[in-house]
């Protein structure tokens, strides 16, 4: 096995992996990364993000053909779908990105290895499969992502009892499919194949959808699901799932079992972290699995650093892009930061949810003074004009300096609307900040600067 010299050795090439890998470079470190797949860009690019987000606009797409642009004087017959092309286009899309990050690599100069990198002590990783390699270098970052949690009683079959993995592929519309979680991937992709034809049922053991999203917000998202055709069950305790001839069996403890076509496990995601070799170095998890990191994502292990779903915090892509960039950044100028209070979350249903910054409970928990305001995407007109207007825009600002501390939205184009929020929250900027800008008209963003002006009791379309 032959050793080769780096300055820096990336295990994973997710997106903090890659990001990570491209920045090193960029300032000058003889970067390796080390990737098991074939293809790079991580869970999120091959199996996650990327693809799940071309089928919800797809099956978007079909929804609004089969009859919702008759109010805008549309009218279509014999719409039909071919989910064969649906899954080509979205393959399509998927190869795309990931053969446009292997051509950064080869801009950038950075070396691949086809393989598992394992740590084999300080300095040292190990790679294994296809190019196996001893790997010698002063830095080492760990950035291997997450895989689904498992639930006990739950028999994963690949096929008709699966994760988002399965439910991103399946050969058919199912009749009636059971997503085990009312997080963002059952919504999700509960969301693509509701609206291709098929029954859902999302069960959830907490008592709300979207848990960790501010109250006020999950609770309007539940009313517009339930409208659109979801049924929920929440409080409920999922003990089993088997295979039973055709289709599916689901138990529930204290109710009747659900027979369905599929069931999808969505009940969230653990840090990937085993076979990495840790025990052979200073590392140590928490109670989580968590790798534990300082605040400037160092490891105990001198030299040995790690970012994305495998330390605390939330399991985003951005944020992991983000960590990946500060960590490098550090190494090289002993300067990286990243301010987890403006990392924005974002549902992709419809509507869409999106929030950056604190919820109102949290504020409540933490005796934190605040006032609050909103404004409904039914008082906006390019809401009317998209004919799009459930929803709202909430701002949390705090009671005495009026400081943004959270912006929540649910409506349409949620996801793009939440930079701004984002963006207000980086700068420290207050309600009356967001107020006095000005905001073209018309357009969604102008719900944000009425929300901004609600907050001090001063909105004008309302």
């Amino acid at each position: 096995m032959e050793t080769h010299q780096h300055d820096l050795v990336v295990i994973g090439a997710g997106p903090g992996g890659y990001v990570a890998a491209i920045r090193a470079a960029q300032l000058g470190l003889n970067t390796a990364c080390v990737e098991l797949e074939k293809d790079l860009g991580g869970t999120c690019l091959r199996v996650g993000c990327i693809p799940s987000k071309a089928l919800l606009e797809s099956s978007e797409k079909f929804h609004e053909a089969q009859g919702g642009m008759a109010a805008h004087g549309v009218k279509l017959d014999g719409v039909s779908l071919d989910l064969n092309t649906m899954m080509t286009r979205k393959t399509s899309i998927v190869g795309q990105l990931t053969g446009g990050i292997a051509g950064l690599f080869k801009k950038n100069k950075i070396t691949r290895y086809f393989g598992t990198g394992r740590i084999a002590g300080p300095g040292k990783v190990v790679v294994e499969g296809e190019s196996p390699a001893t790997l010698e270098a002063k830095h080492i970052l760990i950035a291997t992502g997450s895989v689904s949690t498992p639930l006990p009683g739950i028999e994963l079959d690949g096929d008709r009892i699966g994760t988002s993995t399965e439910a991103l592929t399946y050969p058919e519309v199912p009749k009636h499919l059971v997503a085990i979680g009312a997080g963002a991937i059952g919504l999700e992709l509960g969301s693509v194949w509701m609206r291709l034809g098929a029954t859902v049922t999302v069960l959830e053991y907490l008592d709300r959808v979207l848990p960790g999203m501010d109250r006020e917000i999950s609770r309007e998202a539940e009313k517009i699901f339930k409208k659109q055709g979801f049924t929920f069950q929440l409080g409920a305790k999922v003990t089993a799932a088997r295979v039973e001839g055709e289709g599916c069996m689901v138990d529930i403890e204290g109710s009747d079992s659900i027979s369905c076509d599929r069931v999808l496990l969505a009940v969230g995601r653990r840090p990937n972290t085993e076979g990495l070799g840790l025990d052979t170095v200073n590392i140590t998890k928490d109670k989580m699995g968590r790798v534990e990191v300082n605040d400037h994502f160092a490891t105990a292990e001198a030299g040995i650093y790690a970012i994305g779903d495998v330390i605390r915090g939330p399991m985003l892509a951005h944020k992991a892009e983000e960590e990946g960039v500060a960590c490098v950044e550090r190494i090289v100028t002993g300067y990286g930061h990243v301010n987890y209070d403006a990392i924005p979350n974002v549902v992709y249903t419809h509507p869409e949810i999106a929030s950056v910054g604190r919820t109102e409970e949290e504020l409540k928990e933490s005796n934190i003074p605040y006032q609050k305001g909103s404004f409904p995407f039914m008082a906006n007109g390019r809401a009317k004009a998209l004919g799009t207007t459930e929803g709202k825009v909430k701002i949390l600002a705090h009671k005495k300096t009026d400081r943004v501390l959270g912006i929540h939205i649910i409506g349409p184009r949620a996801g793009d609307l939440i930079a701004e929020a984002a963006v207000a929250i980086e700068f420290g900027a207050s309600s009356e900040d967001i107020a006095r800008s000005s905001h073209a008209h018309p357009t969604l963003a102008e719900v944000i600067k009425e929300a901004a002006m609600a907050t001090g009791g001063k909105a004008i379309s309302i």
